[in-house]
């Protein structure tokens, strides 16, 4: 399965769920709360396919009942998670834990059980922020992913490149050093896929170590203007693609392909969430090399010597707010996030705070980069960076303007990176203007 993760700045581009006949009120048993007796059926429904379909998710189960033998655990996975969840909500039969779509935080409390008061759980949990309203919380991450730069470390090595670039100048003449001594190709773009163009956004709030970096930006008249971070992060793609440090043909390019090319060494790096890095390294396994080739480093980025990773939760659990074993719903959601392995074994980042961190992220600990969460939008502000995004047709979490920027580029498009920046200025700060006040 090509997992994508939900990436912590998702909260911002929330949208509501159509309801028809969709009843608040869960059982009218008193005793069934997330407090009471672990016991009764539970089913589990979720977006790893693969885990339900490959019996990982069963052989979990069965660790689970030698803690909660009352409890039977099923499973459902669903393709379309999103879309077919949506759908469902507006009945009362949507499972008993579920990873909870996306939707406006007012609407948590319509669909899901509270957990408690926020508060309550910061000193334990991270990745918080986004599954919280009125202060308290409705999800608990399943887990979580680091923000950066995807590499390979033989090839770094075979190209000379000594040390992680912490600057897009040195990242720029790491690429170069690739080029000039190997066969592989420096950065790949999955330009033709698209949607990993979009990856290198989550970065945003990392080069300035500005958690609120997406609340300003959604009242910025000209982000892209040199020193915020959306400037250096498309700047970056942009003089990479100029200085013909990408494939050559973006055209053609191809996920799948991607991803056996850099395990094999044939491209150096690629601007993807950590969730990626799993996948790699099997790929890698498949394919003859070497998992531990798969790097991951900071994005090439850093405010007084120090390098910064956002770091944000994958999909959320929660319980139905119908669910007949609340109980038993959260001494599940507990007992995966806690106890399972199941984020160590995934290469996540634990929700529990005092876990340490995954095995792939090595070089970050070496690296001593500093990890950071986005802070939520202030109420009434949830959807306002989505909403001027969609109004200046400037797709953020898409592919349309970026490959435009890498067409421009690469000279199969008129312009160059100033007027392009200048054109994107000036269609968002038409919307800033009647959007934001």
């Amino acid at each position: 399965m090509a997992k994508k993760a939900v990436a912590g700045l998702a909260a911002f581009a929330a949208t509501a769920i159509a309801l028809s006949g969709c009843s608040a009120g869960g059982t009218n048993d008193a005793t069934n709360t997330i407090d009471g007796e672990v016991k009764g059926d539970l089913k589990v429904v979720t977006w790893r396919t693969d885990l339900v379909e490959n019996g990982t998710f069963e052989a979990y189960a069965e660790e689970f009942n030698k803690e909660y033998p009352d409890v039977t655990v099923t499973f459902e996975g669903i393709t379309d998670y999103e879309g077919e969840m949506k759908t469902r909500l507006s009945s009362t039969n949507y499972g008993d834990v579920i990873g909870i779509p996306t939707m406006q935080p007012s609407q948590f409390e319509q669909f899901l059980e509270p957990l408690g008061d926020t508060e309550d759980f910061r000193e334990r949990y991270r990745f918080l922020n986004t599954h919280t309203f009125d202060g308290t919380q409705y999800g608990l991450a399943i887990g979580g992913n680091a923000q950066g730069v995807l590499y390979n470390k033989r090839v770094f090595e075979d190209a000379g490149v000594t040390e992680l670039p912490k600057t897009p100048e040195e990242f720029l003449e790491a690429l170069q050093q690739v080029k000039d001594n190997t066969e592989a190709i420096p950065l790949y773009t999955n330009y033709k896929d698209g949607w990993p163009l979009s990856q290198a956004f989550s970065n945003l709030g990392s080069i300035t170590n500005d958690p609120d970096a997406g609340i300003h930006m959604a009242k910025n008249d000209a982000p892209w203007t040199e020193g915020t971070d959306i400037y250096t992060i498309d700047s970056l793609l942009f003089d990479a693609v100029a200085a013909g440090l990408t494939e050559p043909d973006p055209l053609t390019t191809n996920w799948e392909q991607s991803k056996i090319d850099i395990a094999t060494g044939k491209i150096a790096t690629m601007t993807l969430g950590s969730w990626s890095i799993s996948q790699m390294q099997a790929a890698a396994e498949d394919n003859g090399a070497a998992a531990e080739d798969i790097g991951y480093m900071a994005f090439p980025s850093n405010v007084d010597g120090t390098q910064y990773s956002i770091i944000g939760g994958d999909y959320n659990l929660g319980i139905s707010k119908h669910s007949k074993s609340k109980a038993a719903a959260w001494a599940w959601i507990q007992w995966l996030i806690e106890d399972s392995g199941f984020t160590e074994k995934e290469g996540m980042i634990s929700t529990v705070a005092a876990k340490d961190l995954p095995a792939n992220l090595d070089d970050f600990t070496a690296e001593n980069v500093e990890l950071m969460e986005t802070n939520p939008a202030p109420a009434g502000e949830e959807s306002l960076l989505n909403d001027v995004s969609n109004d200046s047709q400037i797709d953020l979490w898409g592919a349309i303007y970026r490959q435009k920027l890498v067409d421009i580029a690469r000279g199969a498009a008129e312009g160059d990176k100033e007027s392009y920046f200048a054109e994107l200025n000036e269609r968002w700060a038409a919307s800033v203007a009647s959007l934001a006040g």
